[in-house]
């Protein structure tokens, strides 16, 4: 029970990364607001889990981050972690990227976590040991094909988290990255059920396998508990030894 009494918000919580983050952190003793668009991913999942209360938003929406915290703090009282972890990918070279496409992986990926943890930060001030977690990813430090919009919105998140880390240690909170490698979600499932194409990625990886959204949690569950109480403004790539090719 690493999480006992404490009270957890995690967007993109009805798939992926955010659904098993959000399952591994009750079952750790937290109480937790999960936040999506998609309502109905969200009750798929959590709507026999006690210590999961949901939230179907647009956090990319104006006026989001306040309504998603005003309701952790209706409905819980308190808040002591929050975790960014919705985003979405965008797949076009630069030359030819409409500014739409720009904005809206900005808007999503680093925009909504900034006015997230903005609205968040009172109220982690009043928590014994708060936490920020947000989910980059490995292509925040190296890049692909096609990547600019998403590339250049994660490595936003990075510099954002660190700067966090730098101003908020003195109020005993914690700022970190998590850094995905490889991973099966939602966002990949059309690449990687393609089984040429997951094998080409599973290959990358020393340990040969494609990274489950329950790799990530256990990360987060380490940054977000005692353990991970003297870590702050890092970078955790939990990429199964991608990166070590590249």
């Amino acid at each position: 029970m690493r999480l006992k009494n404490r009270v957890a918000i995690i967007t993109g919580a009805a798939s992926g990364i955010g659904a098993a983050t959000a399952q591994l952190f009750a079952a750790e003793g937290a109480r937790v607001l999960g936040v999506d668009l998609q309502a109905d991913g969200l009750h798929q999942h959590h709507d026999d889990t006690p210590n999961i209360e949901t939230l179907a938003m647009d956090i990319a929406e104006e006026g989001a981050a306040k309504t998603i915290i005003d309701t952790a703090m209706a409905r819980f009282g308190q808040l002591d972690i929050v975790m960014n972890n919705a985003g979405i990918g965008s797949n076009a070279p630069g030359e030819n990227m409409s500014p739409e496409m720009w904005q809206k992986a900005l808007d999503v990926n680093l925009t909504a976590p900034f006015r997230i943890c903005q609205a968040a930060i009172p109220h982690l001030k009043n928590a014994p040991a708060g936490r920020i977690i947000n989910v980059a990813s490995v292509m925040a430090q190296h890049t692909d094909y096609g990547l600019a919009a998403y590339c250049a919105s994660k490595a936003g998140v990075l510099g954002y988290t660190r700067t966090l880390a730098l101003e908020l240690g003195k109020f005993g909170i914690t700022a970190n990255c998590i850094l995905p490698g490889a991973i099966q979600t939602g966002m990949t499932h059309a690449a990687f059920s393609n089984n040429d194409i997951a094998d080409i990625w599973a290959r990358k990886s020393p340990l040969r396998r494609l990274g489950q959204p329950i790799d990530i949690a256990r990360g987060a569950l380490f940054l977000a508990s005692d353990d991970g109480g003297f870590v702050t403004g890092h970078d955790l790539n939990v990429d199964g030894g991608m990166l070590l090719r590249t």
